[in-house]
């Protein structure tokens, strides 16, 4: 039949409810424009894809090393190419919170089943003896 709550109340809680909406979506606005939203991202591990090689690893490696010792020493290649049985591709990705950070590949070639050559971005660290510049025979002397 009739309503009991008069058109007054009615428009009341309706107004009521709109003014609560506004100020939610008014609150919401601000705190993403805040940056907040950016801090409130659900967690994201650390992934770490692939072969991870050392330069300590490169400079074990010499030209004429058999397939097996270099695999001893680098492990089993990410990468074997079927049509080029010769190259072997070490490929390493570190994405840290979603970001890529990190990312190398070296790649070792075979001529006759022994190592030729070895390429890429990690190179093989000096020799301690040989990274350290040499005293010249005048720095021990005073000045005359």
């Amino acid at each position: 039949m009739f309503s009991t709550c008069s058109p007054k109340l009615a428009d009341f809680s309706f107004r009521a409810a709109a003014s609560r909406l506004l100020f939610a979506f008014a609150l919401l606005l601000g705190v993403s424009a805040c940056g907040l939203t950016q801090k409130l991202r659900p967690y994201s591990i650390d992934i770490r894809q692939g072969n991870y090689v050392t330069q300590e690893m490169v400079a074990l490696l010499s030209p004429g090393m058999t397939e097996e010792q270099v695999r001893f020493i680098m492990g089993s290649p990410l990468l074997v190419d079927p049509f080029h049985a010769n190259r072997w591709d070490y490929v390493y990705r570190f994405a840290a919170q979603g970001k890529v950070t990190e990312t190398r590949r070296v790649t070792l070639l075979f001529k006759d089943s022994k190592l030729s050559s070895v390429e890429g971005d990690v190179i093989a660290a000096m020799p301690a003896s040989n990274s350290a510049p040499a005293a010249s025979p005048a720095q021990g002397k005073p000045a005359s």
